[in-house]
Parts: structure tokens; C-alpha cells; sequence
């Protein structure tokens, strides 16, 4: 190992100056002298994953769970190209994550290295590669350049989503001739001119519904908007990656409730306050909100029509609206009913996905972290189960990547801290449930939820409701997801359920545990979810929506 003070000892040192405390990766050859300098620190923690993508994850939920910054080592080739799915999410939802990615020395560029990703001599081009999914990608190659590839990194991250270090190991060892680390630069929000916001929220001649994003979660403004509200007299719907910004309030969109729609037509105006109504969250929307003047508040501007104010810190610019707009006798917030979509009965065996989110729900205390994955189960947990008071309530719809729940609710747990609870198909394990294990080694208090319908059954859906039945390609042999991993790790809590009566008793134990835990839910891969998109086709025309 090089002596003295290195290149990777200035960069861990610069992220513990900036309040990193943990970074999460899979070591190599090309990555283990940075992560061999954070081992020396006992300020920073190092999170091995079992994947790239699991690790990208976690420092994905580790910064939604209120971190910083998230922060991601990976070695050369296969392992820095298995980030790209999980970058792309952060970039698709605005995450602030740093990817330190390792490569093979500079004096091998173009000379057929094993895992050459230099882009030169018709190597992978890892810079061009990176770029597409990072607001920011430096391959550095002079060791004296490091001080400004990682303040212009840290810079881009700041402003929300990935940035990504190319790092050849070469440079990784290099002394430094002159070293100390430089007063760390703040970034400042632009102020906001709110003055045509203001005069359009004072103008409406009615009520103003708000629907919320999840920049008001990440940028911890849950009291501001609640003051907010309260001085437009107006009750919160959220998008369905935001349920924790407004804890109780409708969900919009594809997997939201009926009622959004209705309040919608009942008011004067719409103000969304850092939500972007991508079409997952505005779908069955779209008449409603372009019936009334749109206002719209955040880091970037929505989807949809609307007057926009950029605010990169909602907690900063809240305040200034809600002393602008605030009036006297305005009546109490009242909340319409979010009503629940319905989908058919389905016959057969397995725990039904409403009777067993009446469990859950009723079994999680406040102040727990959740993290849902994609999939069927997933929208029915976006539908019927509501964050805790005190709690995050994270969702990957960026890039909806199944398997981001298990990294992400490790992120989560090791900044919090807290009990974590995963909601996830069995499809999503197989893909990346195996960061069960990173749970583990690191005794993190996470209950993994499994429900296991043998089969990747959205798509099951699709090919029923869209195809004319199905041939059986996205349906799986049978598995104990429980009894497999409890043989596979000794000592992990695990069960299986096949009733929906004995799933409290399950809970109420898993969630006792000291460390992780699993609950596999035996459920039916025929089963619709609340899935608007799955409620409008032939098979199902009879569905209700309730209120």
C-alpha cells in the first residue's frame, strides 16, 4: 500500500467533512484502496452488499431517508456497470448520490486491461456511459485534479441526483504534494420570486387542493406544509412515492384514490408543491386538473400545464407563502373521502393482499420506515397502507425497479436506525433479495415482508387482462420463502403464513426481533391489485369504486 497521504485519504476525508457517515458498495480490485481508507476511519462505516445495484439502492434510501448524501463504491466492469439501473432511479427521482466508481490503471488505457472501461483502443467508454444516468461524470486522471472533480461533484449531487468519480486505481494511490482539506463550499438555493404565486393563491375564489411531492420529504418541510395548508384550509393529496410528506392523505394516480378526483373538481385552483406529475401519478388526472389554473412550487417543473416557481428548499420558501396568503376566516380543512378502487374477487387459496395490509396496518407503530417494491403487491400497499406518523414511506417509481426495496431499506435503517418494514413480491426477491444477507451481517432491525404468489404476477395480469389469458411463462414452481431462508442463514427469524389469521401473531413476533426478520405471505398470482389501469378492461368492468 502506498505511504502518506493518498488520493482516496483526501476524499474520504472531504466526505466525513460533509457529514457522510456510512458508504455502501461491493469491494475489488479497483475500489479497495478507497474503501480500504474508509476502514481506517471510525467516523465511517462501510455497508458490503452482495450486489451493485443493491448497494446503488441503499445509498439511494439512505439519502431519502434523510441523509446528505448517499455514497456508492464499485470496482471496474461488471461490477460499476450493475450501478446503471440504480443510478437511473436516482436520477428519474432527484436523489443527491455520489458514485466513487474504481478502474484499471492508466497506464493500461486501451492496452487490453482486464475490465478496460477507459474508452480508448475500443474500450467500454465508462465516462460517455455514466453520463447518461449522472448529472455529473469526471474520469479523473491527474492526481492533482482530485479537489475539483469531487467539489464539482459534490456540487452537482447537491442540486439533486447522481454524480459519478471515474477513479483509475493509479490515481486511487497517488501522493498528494500538497494536501489539507479546503473550507467546504455551501450551496446556496436561488431565493424565489413568489410574488405570482402568491397573487394567484389570493385570487382563487374557493378552495385550493394541494397535492404533494416528494421533494417536501426530502427536504424535511412536513411542518411547513402543514402550516400551509392549514392557512389555505385545504387537506393534502400526495403522489404515490410521497405518502410520508402528508401521512393519511389520498394518493393520486394510477394506484391513488377515487376521491382526488372529485376534490379536484370541487376547487378553484390546484397548487402542487414539489411534485412533478409524471403519468404514473397523474393518470385518471388529467381532465380534472386542466379544468382549473395549475400553481406549481419546487426544484423542477411538473408534467403538466401549470404556473411554475422553482424552489430548490421548500422548507426555506414555504414560510413566505403561507405568511403571504394566510387569511382570516377561512373555514376548517375538511377531508373528502379518498374512497379504495375494488378490484373482482379471485377464488383459490392464499392470503388476499386487502386482508393482509388491514394486519400490517394495524400491527406497525408510528415512527416505522417502510419501503415497497414494484409489483402488484406494491400497489396495493401504495393503496391501502398509510406511512406512520414520524416515519418514511419509500417507493422506487422512478425507474420502478423491482429488488430496489431491500437495498434501499438497508440505507434507510443504518442512517434511522429504526425498525424498517420491506414490502416485496417474490419476483423482486429473486432478483436482489439477497441483500436479506447485507441485513443480516450488519444486525439491521429491517422485517422483510415477502409475498410469495409463485409467479412475476403484474405480468401475470397483463397477459389475462390484455392477451386473452396466459401461457404460463411468468409463473414460478412452488417455494417456502420462510422455511428457505431460515435453513440458508441460522439464526434469521423466518416463517411462513398461509392464512390470513395467523398473520398478526407473525408480525407481532417479526417486528420484535432484535435485528431482521422475514414473514413469507402465501398469496395468488391471479389476485388483481388496486391498479386502476387493470380496472377499465373487459374482464373487469363489473369493478366498484367505493368511497
Amino acid at each position: 500500500m502506498a505511504q502518506g497521504y493518498r488520493v482516496v485519504d483526501y476524499i474520504v476525508d472531504r466526505l466525513v467533512a460533509d457529514g457522510v457517515r456510512h458508504v455502501f458498495g461491493v469491494d475489488g480490485a479497483n475500489i479497495e484502496d478507497l474503501l480500504d481508507a474508509a476502514a481506517a476511519r471510525d467516523d465511517l462505516d462501510i455497508v458490503l452488499a452482495a450486489h451493485e445495484f443493491g448497494a446503488a439502492a441503499m445509498a439511494d434510501g439512505y439519502r431519502r431517508s434523510g441523509a446528505r448524501l448517499g455514497v456508492v463504491a464499485a470496482t471496474s466492469g461488471g461490477g460499476c456497470l450493475n450501478l446503471v439501473p440504480g443510478l437511473g432511479e436516482s436520477l428519474a427521482r432527484r436523489v443527491p448520490v455520489l458514485a466513487l466508481v474504481g478502474q484499471a490503471p492508466t497506464r493500461l488505457d486501451g492496452r487490453g486491461a482486464f475490465q478496460d472501461t477507459s474508452g480508448v483502443g475500443g474500450a467500454l467508454d465508462a465516462e460517455a456511459l455514466f453520463s447518461a444516468v449522472s448529472l455529473s461524470c469526471r474520469r479523473v486522471t491527474r492526481p492533482e485534479d482530485i479537489a475539483g472533480a469531487l467539489a464539482e461533484a459534490l456540487t452537482a449531487a447537491a442540486a439533486g441526483g447522481p454524480a459519478v468519480l471515474l477513479l483509475p486505481k493509479d490515481i486511487q494511490q497517488a501522493r498528494l504534494s500538497t494536501f489539507g482539506l479546503p473550507a467546504p463550499r455551501s450551496v446556496r438555493a436561488p431565493v424565489p420570486d413568489l410574488a405570482g404565486l402568491v397573487r394567484a393563491l389570493r385570487a382563487a375564489d374557493g378552495p385550493v387542493a394541494v397535492i404533494v411531492g416528494e421533494q417536501v420529504a426530502r427536504d424535511d418541510a412536513r411542518a411547513e406544509l402543514r402550516l400551509l395548508c392549514d392557512a389555505l384550509g385545504a387537506r393534502p393529496a400526495s403522489e404515490p412515492d410521497a405518502k410520508d410528506a402528508a401521512p393519511g392523505s389520498p394518493v393520486t394516480g394510477v394506484m391513488g384514490h377515487p376521491g382526488v378526483v372529485a376534490a379536484l373538481r370541487r376547487s378553484a385552483a390546484c397548487l402542487l408543491i414539489g411534485a412533478r406529475m409524471d403519468a404514473t401519478a397523474r393518470a385518471g388526472l388529467e381532465d380534472a386538473l386542466a379544468a382549473v389554473p395549475t400553481l406549481s412550487i419546487g426544484s423542477a417543473a411538473p408534467y403538466v400545464p401549470a404556473a411554475h416557481v422553482r424552489a430548490d428548499d421548500l422548507r426555506a420558501a414555504l414560510p413566505a407563502v403561507t405568511a403571504a396568503v394566510r387569511r382570516d376566516g377561512r373555514c376548517a380543512p375538511t377531508a373528502p373521502p379518498p374512497g379504495e378502487l375494488v378490484p373482482p374477487p379471485v377464488d383459490g387459496p392464499g392470503v388476499r393482499y386487502r386482508a393482509a395490509l388491514r394486519a400490517i396496518d394495524a400491527a406497525l407503530p408510528a415512527g416505522t420506515d417502510i419501503v415497497v417494491d414494484a409489483g402488484n403487491i406494491g400497489a396495493a400497499a401504495i393503496h391501502h397502507l398509510s406511512a406512520r406518523s414520524g416515519g418514511r414511506f419509500l417507493v422506487a417509481l422512478g425507474m420502478g425497479g423491482m429488488g430496489y426495496s431491500f437495498g434501499a431499506a438497508v440505507g434507510s435503517a443504518a442512517h434511522r436506525g429504526r425498525r424498517t418494514v420491506v414490502i416485496a413480491g417474490d419476483g423482486a426477491f429473486y432478483m436482489h433479495g439477497l441483500e436479506i444477507h447485507t441485513a443480516r451481517e450488519h444486525r439491521l432491525p429491517i422485517t422483510f415482508l415477502l409475498f410469495d404468489n409463485h409467479a412475476h404476477a403484474m405480468c401475470v395480469t397483463r397477459e389475462r387482462l390484455f392477451f386473452g389469458g396466459a401461457d404460463g411463462r411468468n409463473r414460478f414452481g412452488a417455494s417456502r420463502l420462510g422455511a428457505g431462508l431460515a435453513a440458508m442463514f441460522p439464526g434469521l427469524p423466518a416463517v411462513d403464513v398461509d392464512a390470513a389469521g395467523d398473520l398478526p401473531a407473525a408480525l407481532c413476533a417479526a417486528l420484535a426481533c432484535d435485528g431482521p426478520s422475514v414473514v413469507a405471505v402465501e398469496c395468488s398470482s391471479d389476485e388483481i391489485p388496486p391498479f386502476a389501469a387493470f380496472l377499465t378492461s373487459k374482464e373487469s368492468t363489473h369493478v366498484a369504486v367505493h368511497a
